[in-house]
């Protein structure tokens, strides 16, 4: 025993490096392995959830908000006043209703109705700023807003501080229509670019413990075909929209109430007399598709915390379709 361990040490001294080069290079490949696959995981985790700088173009279907209905639609002809809020670090790199990540400082706003993305011009009434949005989410979800924008539409608008404004809203027809050709654009380029375009080609391993002869001869895969390209599409490019702000002249304009607008000056003036309690209550009469509408509010309120509150009444006595004006 003793003499074969002694006939065995040269030979164990010869091996030991062969030994250690060999765990140095399982080491390494297992250490390369690794790298790879964390890689790998760290980018489909940071690119698998984009959904591109405009997010996805969507209308979406009717929803209801503390019991008042709202129909998204394409509206090129809409206009609304009301109240503005806005809305920021709760809310911050969470993702929107089209897909997108909130991001409080660039230009952007919810809106309940209109399509994602769509651009609106929104007006302080209060100061005259005036500046331009992208609508890429749903909300405000608070009673009596009409748009929730961004911390940073709130800065430039000057009411980052009151939280609220009497802000006009108008939707920007050339814009809107260019961010949605571009927003679906987007989605079909991600499509095409995400299915193969070219042939797999398959090829047969050696048995095992057979020896690897001549590779077998390969076949060309065929040519992607010209016409299921991503570049033979439409570049799919967001129009570039105005971050200046404007500054337009101010007129005196008042917060109201309004119940409701009836065709039948009866059912007018039976509204009024339920309502007549919580404030001035006036009915105004206009023209509207050959016939008069007699309209229903109270007011004019003197600040938005009273009107929130004389809402909040109006819709208590059971009229909940009321809403926040100004005029």
């Amino acid at each position: 025993m003793s003499l074969d361990t002694q006939e065995n040490r040269p030979l164990r001294r010869r091996l030991r490096p062969l030994v250690l080069v060999l765990v140095c290079c399982f080491g390494l490949a297992a250490c390369a392995e690794t790298e790879f696959l964390v890689h790998t995981a760290k980018q489909l985790k940071d690119g698998g959830e984009s959904s591109g700088p405009i997010g996805r173009y969507k209308v979406g279907s009717p929803y209801q908000i503390k019991g008042q209905w709202y129909y998204p639609a394409e509206n090129y002809e809409y206009t609304e006043t009301g109240i503005a809020s806005w809305y920021g670090p709760n809310f911050h790199g969470k993702k929107t209703a089209n897909g997108e990540i909130y991001n409080q400082n660039d230009l952007t706003a919810a809106h309940r109705t209109l399509p994602m993305p769509s651009a609106v011009r929104v007006t302080n009434l209060e100061n005259g700023r005036s500046i331009v949005l992208r609508i890429n989410d749903r909300g405000p979800f608070a009673r009596g807003r009409i748009i929730d924008v961004s911390r940073r539409g709130a800065q430039l608008l000057g009411f980052e501080r009151n939280g609220t404004a009497k802000v006009r809203v108008n939707i920007m027809v050339d814009e809107s229509r260019q961010l949605k050709v571009a927003a679906l654009n987007g989605e079909r380029q991600v499509q095409v670019a995400a299915s193969p375009r070219e042939a797999v080609v398959s090829q047969p391993l050696p048995a095992s413990g057979s020896p690897a002869g001549n590779p077998p001869a390969q076949t060309e895969p065929p040519k992607p075909s010209r016409e299921a390209r991503t570049e033979s599409l439409p570049p799919a490019r967001a129009p570039v929209l105005t971050k200046e702000v404007d500054v337009l002249p101010v007129s005196p304009t008042g917060i109201y109430v309004q119940a409701g607008a009836f065709s039948n000056l009866e059912n007018a003036l039976r509204m009024r007399d339920r309502l007549y309690t919580m404030g001035p209550t006036q009915i105004s009469r206009f023209a509207a598709a050959g016939s008069e509408i007699y309209r229903v509010r109270i007011g004019p309120l003197d600040n938005v915390k009273i009107a929130d509150v004389t809402l909040n009444q109006v819709v208590d006595a059971g009229v909940s379709e009321a809403q926040l004006v100004v005029e």
